[in-house]
């Protein structure tokens, strides 16, 4: 039997003996023992487990550990790991939706479908790429706000024997950002983690300043996280390579030592080098849209952002979010594209406004509000705009506009960005950060959810309905009857094809 075929039957025959995959909480693995966090241990087969001709004994601890032996163990784990995710994606079912409001009902089939239509290869890759940089968001949130505090108390004068302290916590984080991108690079892309990590500190070594490549010496950090992220998914390569051609007994010892070495050359030799020019030049170019076409692009950044994260291809702005706060301080991008959100609240309240009958979207209006303003616009977006159709293009018009405000600034030289990605609205005001002091910078992004709200509000009021639309959905849907009624044929037979928004 082929090694690889030995494995992947290894792993098959662990499976189901410690109660299958949806009992499989986490996995990792050591120098011999795969290492398993368990929902309920009393699924796991001991004895059965303990025949299996792979496995040398089982060990209880804080995890459930299979001993497999060096070498053995990394090859198991991988295939492990991919039955665990075919068992779990074959066992999703879709979940039973419990309300009563058809527009809800509506708007979770257009995100389901959405959904489906993003299962791209190009998509999917994009996701892969997302999830390397958005477990580090909590960690740029916290490090932003405490570099935001320390700048105001900088600014003031105030505690000048703590900032010191505070400027270390706020830095230390981006010092180090290539070696979690690294390592979550690796961790995405099926490689061993720390090896990942291990090949991207080479990027933010000082000792690397000693070395010359392309007739340059290189700096620290040169290439930042994107030159991390091309180390460490070279690193998995190299890794799964010589996972399938070195011998076992010397898997252990060989197959890092060639990662790393193989890795750590090119990267040193010719990545950092060239994602350097790469980081270089996005920043320049974000400069320069900004500076030269600050409202016309800010107009098009906030007007089309909703609709690129329907087709999934925001997630390609997360590496450049973070590489402009790596070499800026700030991402000047995300206040324009938060603006979206802004334009979501005004035509959420128009909405309000135009259909004072039907208490079931007033009902959603309110309790999605709160949220809205705080940046999370899903549930206006999905249980109001995007099902009525036409509110959702003029919430995205006030997008537009809000961009555009902020756009306008930053082309008259009063740059507003943000030291972390992840919160928008209100909740994106502790993170803002500038280039003419923190009240200027304040006031700018205000304005632009200001703008953003009124916009979105007057072009769904005057714009956002048809005669067709109103008389649909300006009626009262109590009680339920009367929804099935108004909600047509095709919901009232529980008909499973949602509608294609509406009033467009």
């Amino acid at each position: 039997m082929a090694t690889e075929d030995k494995n992947r039957a290894t792993a098959a025959a662990i499976l189901p003996l410690v109660g299958g995959a949806a009992n499989v909480e986490s996995i990792a693995h050591c120098m011999t023992r795969l290492r398993l966090g368990l929902h309920d241990r009393s699924l796991v087969d001991d004895e059965a487990l303990k025949a299996v001709p792979a496995v040398m004994g089982v060990v209880e601890d804080d995890t459930y550990q299979i001993v497999l032996g060096p070498g053995t163990v990394a090859r198991v784990t991988l295939e492990f790991e991919q039955l665990v995710e075919e068992g779990r994606a074959s066992s999703e079912t879709p979940a039973p939706v419990h309300t009563a409001e058809e527009l809800a009902d509506k708007g979770a089939a257009l995100k389901a479908r959405q959904k489906a239509k993003n299962s791209t290869p190009f998509k999917l890759f994009l996701r892969r790429i997302a999830n390397i940089f958005v477990p580090l968001i909590p960690a740029l949130i916290g490090c932003g706000i405490i570099a935001g505090l320390n700048g105001l108390l900088v600014n003031l004068g105030w505690l000048t024997s703590v900032t010191p302290a505070l400027a270390s916590m706020a830095s230390g984080f981006m010092a180090l950002i290539a070696v979690f991108v690294g390592y979550n690079t690796a961790k995405e892309f099926g490689g061993t983690p720390i090896l990942g990590g291990a090949v991207a500190a080479i990027i933010v070594f000082p000792g690397v300043a000693n070395i010359d490549a392309f007739g340059q010496t290189l700096a620290p950090g040169q290439g930042g996280v994107l030159g991390a992220l091309g180390a460490a998914v070279l690193a998995v390569y190299v890794e799964k390579w010589c996972r399938r051609w070195v011998p076992e007994a010397l898997d252990v010892l060989v197959t890092p030592t060639l990662t790393v070495l193989i890795s750590g050359l090119v990267t040193i030799f010719g990545l950092m080098y060239v994602a350097g020019e790469v980081s270089s030049a996005i920043g320049t170019f974000a400069d320069w849209l900004l500076s030269t076409g600050g409202a016309g692009a800010g107009f098009l950044l906030g007007g089309f952002f909703l609709p690129l994260v329907m087709l999934g291809l925001h997630q390609a702005l997360i590496p450049i979010h973070t590489t402009l706060i790596e070499q800026q301080g700030f991402t000047v991008l995300l206040p324009i594209l938060a603006m979206a959100g802004a334009g979501q609240v005004g035509a959420a309240a128009a909405v309000y406004l135009r259909l004072p009958r039907n208490e079931s979207i007033r009902r959603t209006i309110r309790s999605a509000m709160p949220a809205g303003l705080l940046g999370v616009g899903e549930p206006l977006i999905y249980g109001v705009s995007l099902p009525l159709g036409r509110p959702f293009i003029t919430a995205c018009v006030g997008g537009a506009f809000g961009g555009g405000f902020v756009g306008l600034f930053n082309q008259l030289g009063d740059s507003v960005g943000s030291t972390a990605i992840g919160p928008s609205g209100w909740a994106l005001f502790p993170l803002l950060d500038g280039n003419h002091g923190l009240g200027s910078t304040i006031a700018i992004y205000a304005g632009g959810l200001l703008v953003g709200y009124v916009a979105g509000f007057v072009a769904t009021y005057f714009f956002g309905f048809s005669k067709s639309l109103l008389a649909e959905f300006n009626v009262s849907q109590e009680p339920a009857p009367s929804t099935v009624a108004a909600t047509g044929p095709a919901a009232a037979s529980g008909d499973s094809q949602a509608k294609e928004p509406a009033g467009v």
